[in-house]
């Protein structure tokens, strides 16, 4: 549905975006994921029509857009501070665009209540000013207003960002609930990993202006492409040649690279020795986060750190002495000088 074609993207000498290609397709919740600075703001900036490319093509539906005005786009977005107008009521916030287009007022009611009850807003929400609404109503408004015009495309810019952790967690589950259920197609720009993993059907990985992976969450977790990926989604344990041997692991499958990663809920602890838990260790550390419990254990020598389950609170305790195990297919391998 969306194609971006040998785009760049600069501003002035300056070269924000050398060449971008990526497709979104249909009904797609497609995540722009990466540090800040890196050009996931600038892509989706100019697929909405705030800045044109100074090469390429960004297609919707075959035709070429660069060119269109941004009202003839059919894109809603939800920018990050909501942009919402804080002296109107929620309900004249939704209504706006449509009063612009000069609808009728019963078609601008059944609209604004239809998507009142899809965004989850009560009456009484509605008839509140802006001003008076937690920052999640507020959020809800915002994604109610850019689909309003029954756009084609929504897109958000980091639309939690400046939620509380726990608001944060449950507007996600909200969000992906609706994409899923009215399938609008969804390009999202974060920096948040979790939050990208949690949402997304797929995940573009962006490093200064270029896309490092595109894939399913699961493929940018387990089998992370670059280095940088490995890196920059969730945590990992960085190991070298030296540790490998350490770990009893086979170096020899690594031909060519010489920078090795294992995650650590991969890394599986025992109190008595099996068939894959056969290294001794001592825990050094443990700290406790309620259901899970992070742990560095000693190896020979190496220091791997550990995530587990806590069924019991005081299941492992340092200075305790484990076994430790897991599969080396669940190494993930680079070669350093292939890093850009």
């Amino acid at each position: 549905m969306i194609t971006f074609k040998d785009v760049e993207i600069r501003y002035g000498d300056f070269v924000a975006i050398p060449n971008l290609n990526f497709k979104v397709e249909e009904g797609e919740f497609f995540t722009l994921l990466g540090p800040s600075g890196c050009g996931k703001s600038t892509t989706l900036r100019a697929l909405a029509g705030f800045l044109t490319p100074s090469k390429g093509r960004i297609e919707i539906e075959g035709e070429d857009i660069i060119n269109k005005p941004i009202d003839e786009r059919q894109i809603g977005m939800v920018f990050q501070s909501y942009a919402l107008f804080p002296t109107m009521t929620a309900y004249d916030n939704i209504a706006f665009g449509l009063k612009v287009e000069k609808q009728s007022k019963q078609e601008i009611d059944a609209r604004v209540k239809e998507l009142a009850e899809m965004v989850d807003l009560t009456q009484e929400q509605l008839e509140k000013n802006i001003s008076n609404l937690s920052g999640g109503q507020q959020q809800r408004v915002a994604i109610a207003r850019a689909l309003a015009k029954r756009p084609k495309i929504l897109v958000m810019d980091e639309p939690l960002s400046n939620l509380d952790a726990k608001l944060r967690k449950s507007l996600r589950n909200d969000i992906k609930e609706f994409q899923k259920k009215y399938g609008i197609t969804t390009v999202y720009v974060t920096h948040d990993q979790e939050e990208a993993l949690m949402l997304s059907d797929r995940i573009a990985v962006f490093n200064k202006g270029k896309i490092e992976q595109i894939a399913h969450p699961e493929e940018i977790y387990n089998a992370s492409a670059t280095q940088f990926v490995c890196k920059f989604i969730g945590e990992a344990n960085a190991l070298t040649f030296e540790d490998l041997s350490h770990l009893k692991v086979d170096a020899t499958q690594f031909v060519g690279k010489d920078s090795f990663y294992i995650r650590p809920e991969k890394i599986v602890l025992s109190k008595v020795p099996t068939a894959l838990n056969h290294l001794e260790g001592q825990i050094v550390k443990k700290e406790f986060y309620g259901m899970y419990g992070y742990y560095v254990i000693e190896v020979n020598g190496v220091q791997l750190f550990s995530f587990q389950k806590e069924v019991d609170t005081d299941q492992y305790k340092n200075g305790d002495t484990v076994y430790v195990g897991f599969q080396h297919e669940n190494i993930l391998s680079y070669a350093t000088n292939a890093v850009k």
